[in-house]
């Protein structure tokens, strides 16, 4: 279990315990957030634990229902006890109503999404229509705080949207408030932010939503008070860097493979160099999920309107899309050109462990180049199948990791889940057809797995490359 997941747990029982006991003290701010997302639900719960009235609307009324049963619409690991608990003591409660909502709040977080149109821009729909129902709805004075992820100028675009319909100044503040929230330790980083950046040009309004926060960490959390621009830049510009990064050590990688070196100690001893820090060095498929190549992309867009080309981040794109293709060349080297009729075994289908999201995930290109193969594709995720299954129906998605791998010629491993780490490979090399593994997250000891038998191989495990074990065709494990 990863350090984030174990202080999370224990953050989280000391929480739940203050807040069924009473020990939270009650704030009088009404918060509505806009939007049940990831971000939302996340937001709303955190904001509730801290002692403040929180509601969570949503159009989408089959979502209110189940939250109203207090039933998390996705995966994310912490927050349905989390939920829970709030809701359960009352501070937080959820409503399809979002006219009532607006006019019962003085805050107004909006957390719709904001995904990338076909020209890279972010498209900002469903934000400007959330913006007309608040102005229909204004009853007194409210801070609007903008926890969606928008292009540069967008909340000044917003203050002049609202003065255009007629709202006066005096009625409203607008505050971006980016989120840092990593999807599979959502819970973690709202309770332990490394910062917390308020950008707004109305100082009231700053100082409200940073007593919001006050209680996290013992008030110990930096706090960046900023202009709106410099806080939308500084999410685009974090996320950028850590595409950038994760693009970078797989390019490394790349080069390990073809000159014997071991990227797992190279990575070591780049981290080891607090300049660079171990962060986001370890190699894989490409980067995916709905920030990354989302806000690089719009980045990158917006960088061009001004005549100011993102070289760097343009090039972490470029990157991540042939990492992404690289697992069925890997599949090829070892496999040889012609696909036809094999059956290859996917584990992890989401775009990351400990999340269910699949958006942007690289198994999504991994399966439509084997499918173009006219392979048969066996896939196992612990929770993200049925969202694949919509995507590719043809897909058989196993139960088991024991019913993906059986009689499969080659095993890829796309997802870092713990459960595949604890894969016995001498029980696997018994229900395999061929002893080929793909291991796309270096997740697997190759030495333990090439004993038992298998050809293994990494991302930039150079050394590990070649050991051309001669196999001998398995029985059926039907």
């Amino acid at each position: 279990m990863k350090k984030s997941v174990k202080k999370c747990n224990f953050l989280l029982f000391c929480l739940i315990a203050l807040v069924k006991t009473g020990c939270v003290k009650p704030i009088d701010n009404i918060i509505t957030v806009i939007g049940t997302g990831y971000v939302g639900l996340v937001t709303g719960a955190g904001f509730a634990s801290l002692g403040n009235q929180v509601i969570c609307v949503d159009i989408n009324t089959e979502k209110i229902k189940m939250l109203q049963k207090k039933q998390i619409p996705f995966f994310e690991p912490g927050l349905q006890e989390l939920v829970h608990t709030v809701a359960t003591t009352g501070h937080l409660s959820f409503t399809d109503n979002v006219g009532d909502a607006i006019t019962k709040a003085n805050i107004l977080v909006i957390a719709v999404g904001t995904p990338s149109r076909a020209d890279g821009h972010a498209d900002l729909s469903a934000l400007f229509k959330v913006l007309d129902t608040i102005i229909c709805n204004m009853n007194n004075y409210k801070i609007i705080v903008v926890k969606s992820t928008v292009p540069i100028t967008t909340n000044k675009k917003i203050e002049q949207y609202m003065l255009e319909k007629g709202i006066d100044h005096s009625l409203f503040a607008i505050v971006s408030n980016p989120e840092f929230l990593r999807e599979g330790s959502a819970v973690y980083d709202f309770l332990n932010p490394d910062r917390v950046v308020i950008g707004t040009n109305n100082q009231a309004a700053a100082q409200c939503i940073a007593d919001i926060y006050k209680p996290l960490k013992n008030g110990t959390v930096p706090l960046i008070i900023t202009d709106t621009t410099s806080a939308e830049l500084i999410k685009y510009a974090s996320n950028a860097f850590l595409a950038t990064k994760i693009s970078f050590i797989n390019e490394i990688a790349n080069l390990c493979d073809h000159v014997d070196a071991d990227i797992v100690t190279v990575a070591k001893g780049m981290g080891l160099d607090v300049r660079i820090n171990p962060y986001f060095l370890n190699p894989g498929p490409g980067f995916g999920g709905s920030c990354f190549p989302k806000d690089s992309l719009e980045l990158c867009a917006t960088a061009l309107a001004y005549n100011v080309p993102l070289d760097i981040v343009q090039g972490s794109l470029v990157v991540n899309n042939n990492q992404q293709e690289l697992a069925v060349k890997k599949v090829k080297e070892l496999m040889g050109p012609d696909l036809k009729g094999k059956t290859v075994c996917i584990l992890g289908l989401s775009f990351k462990a400990n999340t269910d999201d699949i958006r942007y995930s690289p198994a999504i290109k991994t399966i439509e180049l084997l499918q173009k193969e006219l392979v048969t594709i066996q896939a196992y995720d612990p929770v993200a199948s049925s969202h694949m299954s919509v995507l590719f129906p043809d897909v058989t998605y196993a139960a088991s990791i024991d019913d993906a791998v059986c009689n499969a010629d080659v095993i890829i491993i796309l997802t870092e889940w713990d459960v595949f780490k604890k894969i016995d490979w001498q029980k696997v090399r018994s229900q395999v057809r061929q002893p080929y593994l793909i291991d796309m997250r270096n997740i697997v000891d190759p030495v333990i797995c090439m004993d038992t038998g298998f050809v293994y191989q990494g991302i930039g495990r150079g050394s590990y490359k070649n050991n051309n074990y001669v196999y001998n065709a398995r029985p059926s494990c039907n």
